[in-house]
Parts: structure tokens; sequence; C-alpha cells
């Protein structure tokens, strides 16, 4: 009885946790950004459900193909819609977000239904906020980002983003190392973005 007591009450708690979906704008297996996730993962614990986009079989936009929807793309919006809050890690492709990134909210944006322009989208009052890992703290992609999902209306988490800036041992080893400070800022950005799911 007291182990069936105790399951209905972790089933219970998972239930009022906050489901949190990780978008990594990287397909490269050993992805900074990656990397960067696992770590926010590790910092936000037991506080959320946290889950990552599996996206790499989504194609890319085409009004040919958009009704219906392919089958990759119509999951995806599903796993985007049921979540409670986005996080998009991204790296910094000449000054701005890799076209992955881009494709996935071409395809958010666009309608479920061919013609319903005015019905919500699984991106409609979205709660996000972004990380990137890259040159310059990816500056430049964090910005570009930021502008798109203000076009799209999704509701960004306002004046807390986290650049990370590679280490020298990234570039030249592949190793990813983060400063205390850094981390810190990452907790920061994970407690604060739980609380705005509130």
């Amino acid at each position: 009885l007291q182990i069936l007591k105790k399951k209905i009450l972790e089933h219970t708690i998972n239930k009022m946790k906050k489901n949190i979906l990780f978008i990594v704008g990287s397909l490269r297996k050993e992805s900074f950004n990656k990397q960067i996730a696992h770590k926010v993962e590790e910092i936000i614990g037991d506080r959320a459900n946290i889950s990552y986009l599996e996206y790499a079989d989504v194609p890319f936009m085409n009004q040919d193909i958009e009704f219906p929807s392919p089958m990759p793309v119509s999951k995806m919006r599903d796993t985007v819609a049921s979540a409670d809050g986005v996080w998009v890690f991204t790296p910094e492709y000449n000054h701005s977000y890799p076209a992955i990134i881009k494709n996935l909210f071409d395809w958010l944006s666009r309608p479920l239904v061919a013609g319903n322009y005015n019905a919500p989208l699984a991106i409609t009052n979205k709660k996000m906020t972004i990380s990137g890992a890259g040159g310059r703290g990816a500056m430049g992609s964090r910005e570009q980002l930021t502008n798109l999902l203000s076009f799209l209306k999704v509701a960004l988490m306002p004046n807390n983003q986290t650049g990370i800036a590679l280490n020298k041992e990234a570039w030249t080893e592949g190793r990813l190392i983060l400063t205390d400070k850094q981390m810190e800022e990452l907790s920061y950005q994970a407690t604060a973005f739980i609380n705005y799911l509130d």
C-alpha cells in the first residue's frame, strides 16, 4: 500500500511540473549547443519535465507538400503545441541562426488548415526563451532569432538570454568548458524561465 501511495504521489507531482521542450539548432552529434542543453537539463533537475525536439526528418518548407502536412511536420507541431514552454539553443552561422531553425519556424508559422489564417498555431503565445553558443556568445543569431520570434508573436521571455562565448579548447579540441559565471547565468535563466511558465 505504501508503494502504491508513493507512486500516486510521484505521478501527481510529475503532472504538476511544467513540460519544457528543448530545441537544439544543430544536428551535429557533439554539438556545443546540445552540450549546453544537457547542462541546463542538469541545472533544472526535477523542477520541470525536459524533452528534446527530434526534427531531423522534417522536410524543407514547400507549399507543394503543405496540405496534408507531412507526418514529421504534424508530429513536430504536436510536440511544440503540447509543451508549456520552449527553450531554443542556437549556434551562429554567418552572423545568423541556422537554416534548420528557420525551417522549423516557417512550418510552425503556417496555417494548420488550408486557407484558415485566423486559427491559432502551434506556437501562438507559446512561452519561449533563447540561449546560444558560438563566437561572441552567438550574439548575432540570438538577436535575429529574437526578431523572428517577436514577429511570430510568441511569448518570448523578456530581458533574459544567455550567450556562451566558446572557450579555446572548444575550437581546437571540441571540448566545451563552461566558466562559473556562464553556469550562473544559465542557472539564473533556468529559474527565471520556470517562474515565467507559472
